[in-house]
């Protein structure tokens, strides 16, 4: 495996027909009686009956092992896939979805996600800690069982770059956080917001890009996923994710789920040299999530511009009559 990097459009891609091709095994790899037997990288809680499991990825994309080994290759640049894969096991339930967790479930699947953002970024030569779920076939699911992923890069993915560079524009103009403003924003008109937790928001982006997308937003700035601010309640976003997801799946059990975090500042090399003094003031920790809706799939990009026949408005307003304790 190995990574290339478009010099047009600054994006890396991962090449190679690794195990990580391989078609998933008809038996789930991940119930409890067999990752009893795996190497577990976080257990928890850390004695007795396990909740949360983080295993290594059986056929990992990227490894920890070894050098980047950059090379040139004439105008174009090249890497190995050197980072970290890992699987967060939600629960030792097999049939049972995040959406139908307790509060308190959800809660820990967060306080997990948000340990291994922190362990992964101690290692200086990872750039980015990516936090994704990918539920149902229609977003590539590996296995059915209830789990997410989490990989460590030596690059900024590019999304994350576009959001951190709006970001520092935005601030750099006005003295204020893009995406502060965005709740503050949508908190004073109403019409996108589909639900409230305490000072924890979803609402439906005013660009969707897909029917019934939903962003997560905690009113009080941070940049930081993994590190809470004091006061901050983990239980009420819990609350409100497990809300959202089970509203959303009454329109599509596929989506997927990505955390948006801070780049790891402690890598100082290459596209982050320099990097902006003002990181803590400029970005924002949000999660994203984008429904499969599948009679609708055209919508996802044309030539890389977004059709959604949906109107974010419309949307959070379907969202917000739905029950999602029925």
């Amino acid at each position: 495996m190995e990574l290339r990097r478009d010099p047009i459009t600054q994006s890396w891609v991962i090449l190679g027909q690794g195990e990580a091709l391989a078609a998933a095994p008809e038996e789930c790899p991940l119930e409890p009686a067999k990752i009893e037997k795996l190497r577990s990288i976080l257990t928890w809680p850390a004695e007795g009956a396990w909740q949360v499991r983080v295993l290594p990825h059986p056929h990992p994309l990227y490894h920890v092992e070894g050098d980047p080994g950059r090379l040139a290759e004439g105008m174009y640049d090249k890497m190995v896939a050197l980072g970290a894969h890992e699987v967060v096991v939600e629960t030792p339930l097999h049939d049972k979805r995040m959406s139908q967790f307790s509060d308190e479930e959800i809660e820990r699947v967060l306080c997990v996600w948000a340990s291994r953002i922190a362990d992964l970024k101690k290692d200086a030569r990872f750039k980015y800690v990516s936090v994704f779920k990918n539920q149902g076939a229609l977003a590539g699911e590996e296995w059915s069982h209830a789990h997410s992923q989490v990989t460590a890069t030596i690059f900024v993915p590019r999304r994350i770059k576009y959001e951190l560079s709006s970001a520092h524009e935005w601030f750099k103009d006005k003295e204020r956080c893009i995406f502060c403003d965005t709740v503050r924003q949508e908190e004073k008109q109403g019409k996108r917001i589909v639900d409230v937790q305490g000072d924890y928001y979803a609402l439906c982006p005013y660009a969707s890009r897909v029917p019934y997308e939903v962003w997560l937003m905690h009113r009080p700035h941070n940049h930081l996923f993994e590190q809470p601010r004091p006061g901050s309640n983990r239980r009420q976003l819990a609350a409100l994710l497990g809300r959202v997801l089970r509203r959303l799946e009454k329109m599509s059990l596929a989506y997927h789920l990505v955390v948006h975090t801070s780049p790891n500042t402690k890598n100082k090399k290459g596209e982050l040299a320099g990097y902006w003094k003002t990181l803590a003031d400029d970005y924002h920790w949000h999660i994203e999530i984008l429904p499969i809706v599948e009679k609708t799939s055209k919508s996802y990009s044309i030539k890389e511009v977004y059709f959604n026949a949906e109107l974010p408005e419309q949307a959070a307003a379907n969202l917000r009559a739905l029950d999602p304790n029925s």
